[in-house]
């Protein structure tokens, strides 16, 4: 016998209408003024890379003289990049080198330095908790230019200015990633699974490699490469920490390539190679992107189920 009554009626036919109601299609004008904003933001990013990739093809002739976005008389990338390596002695790849220490030692260590400072700040209680969580927040306000100044100071008196250190130490740090980190252990790590290793008589250390690292995985990949990229592009504090060449990274050793051709009113065959340094100097950033971004896919797969 049914218990269906005159009120429950037009609610039925509500939800009917709602679950039978068909997507927002590609054609609505909604629809067609995202997918233009969401090209021309495109456009606006590819535009740079798009040049600099052609800019890296032409001869020094063709970069002063011909069209920005477009091709040269004749395809220069082989020539720009074999006069690229061993132009002043092959000191480019020595900048490669060291950008690549520079940022895959900083990175490593900031990964790990954030996961466990976000991990204790998230799950464990302790006295002065509330004022380091103010303090993390003050600290991500603050730019990190205006700190390099008081950091030169600091490592000049321990004497690791104009070391590999000076770059190093100070990228090791970085409040907006241990935040991150807090926040993101904070919705996605329960508490009942680690009360229940706890009761299993699980280390804490145990627990945060065996149980909360897996759990966190794309946070720890974000992490790794904000500080990755932060440092393979950082300009301002290796510029005032070194004063030798052979310590440049490569957004330095560029520069002055580029204030030399200049003095010289670019009578030194050098803009070609710093356009074609540009592009080198962007492959290893396209490369681990490609290579991390599954383990953004796979948290956000294992996030759906969960």
């Amino acid at each position: 016998m049914s218990t269906t009554t005159a009120a429950d009626t037009p609610a039925r036919h509500a939800v009917r209408r709602d679950a039978t109601r068909s997507p927002r299609r590609a054609g609505e004008p909604g629809t067609r003024l995202a997918h233009v904003i969401m090209g021309v933001g495109m456009l606006y990013f590819a535009v740079p890379l798009i040049w600099i990739v052609i800019a890296a093809t032409k001869s020094q002739p063709d970069l002063l003289s011909s069209p920005a976005l477009w091709f040269g008389h004749g395809f220069d990338l082989p020539a720009n990049l074999r006069q690229l390596f061993r132009e002043d002695d092959g000191v480019y790849g020595r900048w490669l080198v060291n950008t690549a220490v520079y940022s895959g030692v900083s990175a490593l260590g900031a990964t790990t330095l954030c996961a466990l400072a976000g991990y204790g700040l998230a799950r464990f209680t302790f006295p002065g908790k509330r004022f380091l969580e103010s303090a993390l927040l003050g600290m991500i306000m603050v730019p990190g230019t205006a700190l390099v100044l008081p950091t030169y100071l600091l490592l000049s008196h321990i004497h690791l200015v104009n070391t590999m250190w000076a770059v190093i130490l100070p990228s090791l740090l970085s409040p907006f990633c241990t935040y991150l980190v807090r926040v993101y252990v904070s919705e996605s790590v329960p508490v009942e699974l680690l009360e229940a290793a706890r009761m299993d008589r699980a280390g804490e250390l145990r627990i945060f490699v065996q149980v909360v690292l897996p759990m966190i995985k794309p946070v720890i990949v974000t992490v790794f490469l904000f500080t990755l990229v932060a440092t393979w592009n950082n300009y301002f504090l290796p510029l005032v920490m070194l004063s030798e060449s052979k310590l440049y990274p490569l957004t330095v050793g560029l520069t002055t390539w580029f204030n030399t051709a200049q003095q010289e009113g670019g009578t030194r065959m050098l803009f070609n190679l710093i356009t074609t340094g540009a592009l080198v100097a962007i492959v290893p950033l396209i490369i681990a992107f490609l290579m991390l971004q599954r383990f953004w896919r796979s948290g956000l797969s294992s996030g759906s189920l969960k």
